[in-house]
């Protein structure tokens, strides 16, 4: 098992406060290849198993978007997509392969901009990504493999809460879910680990009234929980060929409603910039 990572919190004594205090990412070992209609709470307890790791409450488990979407068949293979009159004068304008740039617009709600290097969305769940998060990495081998792609799953979050709640019947423990994805974001390089679905947990924590070290009041201040979370366990999961989907999480103590990653998504009137 990788070497867990630990930090520590300022402040743990609020027990009505999310706290860090001794929080432990471990990357599971020795989780299979995952295929279409493959059990992910099946290989996440037989990894736990095999390690002496028992689930308790309160633990979060983030999962790789990648074995999810391979478990629920999300690969497509471009030689099926009939590419639209929209998809076609797209593929024209920017120069790519027009069956791409359909299933780009056929999983977005918006394009916000178009070149040749990416088509920059905000998908079907409102994330703001490039290409609607399709790519064509770790989908393994085969004579056509160029010629596939990996979608997004349908819906994150249920994915989540269905996860999470197998998680439930089979180990007794009230366990938080979230899948993340790699992302990029504007005016800054690199990508990061972000929350596209999650369950059991407040995605996001209005801290607003609460009060600074000096007693005075926040008042617009929001944590995006399972955004932070997301992005600690892609260190421990790794960018590449690392082979480590599922991050287990604990010593985090999440309060707050439990609240969906689509809360993450700021509306339109409220976004400055589009």
């Amino acid at each position: 098992m990788d070497t867990p990572v630990s930090a520590m919190s300022l402040d743990d004594r609020a027990a009505d406060r999310p706290a860090a205090a001794g929080l432990t990412l471990t990357a599971l070992p020795g989780l299979p290849m995952v295929g279409p209609g493959d059990d992910i709470a099946g290989l996440i307890c037989t990894a736990l198993s095999a390690t002496g790791v028992d689930l308790r409450d309160g633990d979060i488990l983030v999962i790789a978007q990648k074995i999810v979407s391979k478990a629920e068949d999300r690969v497509v293979r471009l030689a099926d997509i009939v590419p639209s009159p929209a998809a076609a004068r797209l593929a024209r304008e920017i120069g790519r392969d027009a069956r791409f740039v359909e299933l780009v617009l056929s999983e977005s709600e918006e394009v916000l901009r178009a070149t040749d290097r990416a088509i920059i969305v905000a998908n079907r769940h409102g994330v703001v990504l490039a290409n609607a998060g399709i790519d064509q990495s770790n989908l393994g081998g085969g004579t056509d493999i160029d010629e596939q792609v990996l979608l997004l799953p349908v819906d994150p979050d249920a994915s989540c809460r269905r996860l999470r709640a197998q998680l439930g019947e089979r180990t007794g423990a009230r366990v938080a879910v979230i899948i993340n994805d790699s992302i990029g974001r504007a005016w800054r390089r690199g990508s990061v680990g972000l929350a596209i679905g999650a369950a059991g947990l407040p995605a996001l924590l209005d801290l607003k009234g609460r009060p600074d070290l000096f007693g005075r009041p926040l008042v617009v201040s929001e944590q995006a929980i399972a955004d932070e979370l997301a992005a600690a366990a892609s260190l421990v999961q790794g960018q590449a060929d690392e082979g480590r989907p599922v991050v287990l999480v604990s010593g985090y103590r999440a309060v707050g409603e439990d609240l969906p990653a689509r809360a993450l998504v700021r509306a339109k009137d409220q976004d400055l910039f589009r």
